[in-house]
């Protein structure tokens, strides 16, 4: 679709595009778009909610926050000096999870370059579950139709959500398997992609998605910290954990990392070890996909590795989430009911990136003033159903005392500093040689391309793309206004 018809179609739909930068600061945002916000629900498949997929909405998530909501876990449920500050995700717009920035980052490229026709083309969502959720929304608030593909054995609330947005149950695609069964996603697309009319949008290799987290998510990351700074001038950024899914939240950590010389961390499941063990399995934390390694992965400016177990994620959400758990939380640790009610705001990836963080302050050895900074990517509310099967599963129905008090100190006070590596550059490199056999031998990237991501200036030079995006946008904005006005 040429530029002034892609204008004429987003003007009748009412559609206008932020561009990153506004997303990275919403405060730029224009003052009428703002005031309308004010009339939007965050909820509903409206264009205006494009303006809400950054990290300041306000706790009606209708306004803006001068501060990213964040929150601090106490000493008292880590047992460490250092303060682990963690990015809440729930607050965006549509799908309550940060994916819903990932979707937009990954098509707004495409619509600002025209080699998108929403009248056309199909967008394509391969994921594990939030992303494919965050697709869906922003297809349908652009007037395009849009294809979730993920594993069979996710979350029934995924699911749930999803039979209410998508145009036509055929547009949820379920592969076989699970959380770690990516390779099963990526049939189904090469499938599918026999379609011309189909355009896959595949989180784990677009650029534009460590791209888009490098920029909004670490401008994020730094208010916070500038945020606590003020109470804590002595306060550093030691570390940037991040489960790595996709690998695109990650990206905010080379920001942190130029910025602040802030450490990443990379984390993965126990069951699943590729990048610790070059390993395989399954497991049960949804919103990690593994055995591979993704190819936006940053993986020689990544400075460790850590594994927790789905048996920590799954068992302290039955802690968090339960009523028995939380009257032994408050009881023995004196914990406010506010506190403990924050926890509605970590699903099971939250919870890992929480323990992963307390391991690295152990491996690290990190004292008060080092900050370690990581996301909570979506809220509770999509594991009710896990919750009552773990429940089940493995406290017999019922979360007695002394099991909530065995799950506390095993998997909070307990996280220890086993499967934790910090890497050297022999480890780094055969982590990146590991994801040759899925990106060149099975997608068919050229070696040269592959290899070409090794050095810091390759990803230094993709920097540049964000400006001329921007502008992109801009003019396609002022293209639809200008439909508008003749319409």
């Amino acid at each position: 679709m040429n530029a002034p018809d892609l204008a004429a179609y987003f003007a009748a739909r009412g559609v206008f595009l932020p561009t990153l930068s506004q997303l990275a600061r919403p405060e730029t945002l224009p003052e009428d778009v703002t005031a309308s916000l004010a009339r939007v629900d965050p909820d509903a498949p409206d264009p205006q909610n494009l303006f809400r997929v950054h990290w300041f909405n306000a706790p009606d998530r209708r306004g803006i926050a001068a501060v990213p909501a964040h929150f601090v876990v106490p000493k008292a449920l880590t047992g460490v000096d250092a303060p682990i500050v963690v990015l809440l995700g729930d607050r965006f717009p549509m799908i309550r999870a940060h994916k819903v920035l990932a979707a937009y980052g990954c098509l707004m490229p495409r619509l600002a370059e025209g080699t998108f026709d929403p009248a056309h083309h199909r967008a394509l969502w391969p994921s594990t579950g939030n992303y494919c959720r965050g697709g869906v929304a922003i297809s349908r608030v652009l007037g395009c139709r849009g294809v979730a593909i993920l594993p069979e054995g996710m979350s029934r609330e995924r699911f749930e959500w999803l039979s209410r947005w998508v145009t036509s149950p055929d547009d949820v695609v379920r592969t076989p398997g699970t959380e770690s069964n990516v390779k099963e996603i990526y049939d189904a697309c090469a499938r599918l992609r026999l379609d011309p009319a189909n355009v896959i949008l595949n989180q784990f290799s677009e650029i534009p998605n460590h791209l888009t987290h490098y920029r909004v998510t670490g401008a994020a990351l730094g208010a916070v910290l500038r945020h606590l700074q003020i109470d804590q001038p002595e306060l550093r950024a030691a570390a940037f954990v991040s489960a790595t899914g996709s690998a695109g939240t990650i990206g905010a950590g080379d920001a942190l990392k130029e910025r602040h010389g802030t450490k990443i961390v990379a984390v993965e499941p126990v069951e699943c070890p590729t990048m610790l063990l070059n390993g395989h399995g399954s497991h049960n934390i949804q919103g990690i996909g593994d055995k591979h390694i993704p190819l936006i992965h940053n993986v020689m400016n990544t400075d460790a590795v850590v594994a927790v177990s789905d048996q920590a994620t799954d068992r302290l959400m039955v802690l968090l989430q339960s009523a028995a758990g939380r009257a032994f939380l408050s009881r023995e640790l004196q914990l406010a009911p506010e506190v403990l009610e924050a926890f509605d705001h970590f699903g099971l990836s939250s919870l890992c990136n929480v323990v992963a963080a307390i391991k690295t302050v152990k491996a690290l050895g990190l004292g008060p003033n080092d900050a370690v900074l990581t996301i909570a990517t979506d809220g509770a509310d999509l594991y009710s159903s896990e919750v009552a099967a773990v429940l089940e599963r493995s406290y017999s129905g019922a979360l007695t005392e002394a099991a909530a008090a065995s799950t506390f100190e095993r998997y909070l006070l307990g996280a220890g500093t086993d499967h934790v590596l910090e890497l050297r550059h022999e480890d780094r490199t055969r982590i990146f040689n590991l994801g040759y056999f899925t990106w060149v031998e099975q997608q068919g990237v050229p070696v040269e391309a592959f290899d070409a991501r090794r050095e810091q200036a390759w990803w230094q030079a993709q920097r540049s793309k964000l400006v001329g995006w921007d502008a992109a946008i801009s003019e396609l904005n002022e293209r639809i206004a200008a439909a508008r006005g003749r319409a």
